[in-house]
């Protein structure tokens, strides 16, 4: 398992990574995928370490309404408010950096 000290998205929230910012406040920021699946494809993490989201539900649900918010205040400003918001949780979900992220797509209309 992954710990905060090699943790990607700790770095990226510690500066030590470069990322481009779309959104930052004190308890989440929001960056662009470096692989993006559609026109506006950014990740919005916790500043503060959480493996999944369901540790982040079960410690902070109020972070993760955050995200959340956070996720439509993107999509407002992108693309008339509409988009699918993606966690992945688990490696055999996709899941391949255990920072809780979650992927806001927008900027087009998404195919189902």
């Amino acid at each position: 398992m992954h710990t905060e000290e090699d943790c990607l998205f700790c770095r990226i929230v510690a500066g030590t990574v470069p990322s481009t910012k779309v959104f930052e406040n004190s308890t989440t920021y929001a960056f662009k995928d470096v692989h993006p699946q559609a026109k506006v494809h950014v990740l919005v993490v916790p500043k503060k370490h959480y493996a999944d989201v369901h540790e982040l539900a079960e410690s902070d649900p109020a972070e993760l309404a955050d995200i959340i918010s956070v996720a439509q205040h993107i999509a407002d400003e992108e693309y008339h408010g509409h988009f699918r918001l993606e966690f992945n949780t688990g490696e055999d979900a996709g899941q391949s950096v255990f920072h809780v992220h979650a992927h806001v797509l927008t900027g087009e209309k998404l195919e189902e």
